[in-house]
């Protein structure tokens, strides 16, 4: 990040928290900032994303150890969370077998709906939310593109041992 950038006293502030959870208003972020946030952070949930490596804002929540974890549009607050160090999957024939907790973990960590990570992965809504509750496991072509996306997302999680 930029040391000019309009986001740089937010990460500071997160930096310096030793919080795993902060919630702020978007009033207190602009105090933060002595800046005001765009319009899209009002009125659009993606703005507030883990996954936009290029994104000013994501860097500074993510540099300073943090991932959005709910964005309330109407009562106009944000919560920061610290990620959890890494969730345990089971390799099933080479393959990492994601289980409710891991995939909850990963969605959350990229600041997305169940709706969004469906997306994402060319499957329903209900599918997700049925492998969320243990319900049913992904397939393993769905798990492989589940370890690209988190590897893309800088997803940490350990398979036996080691971490990936």
């Amino acid at each position: 990040m930029k040391g000019g950038s309009k986001y740089q006293p937010l990460l500071e502030y997160l930096r310096g928290s030793n919080q795993s959870e902060i919630t702020l208003t978007f009033t207190e972020i602009e105090t933060l900032m002595g800046d005001t946030l765009p319009d899209s952070a009002r009125t659009q949930r993606r703005w507030w994303g883990n996954r936009s490596k290029g994104a000013l804002q994501a860097s500074a929540w993510m540099n300073a150890g943090y991932v959005v974890g709910e964005v309330d549009l109407d009562g106009k607050r944000v919560t920061f969370r610290k990620p959890a160090s890494g969730y345990k999957v089971q390799p099933v024939a080479n393959t990492v077998q994601w289980n409710s907790d891991s995939i909850k973990a990963l969605r959350l960590q990229m600041g997305l709906t169940q709706s969004q990570l469906a997306e994402e992965l060319g499957v329903r809504q209900q599918t997700v939310s049925e492998w969320e509750n243990g319900m049913y496991e992904p397939t393993r072509a769905t798990s492989k593109h589940l370890g690209m996306v988190a590897e893309k997302a800088g997803f940490k999680y350990k398979v036996g041992e080691e971490e990936l």
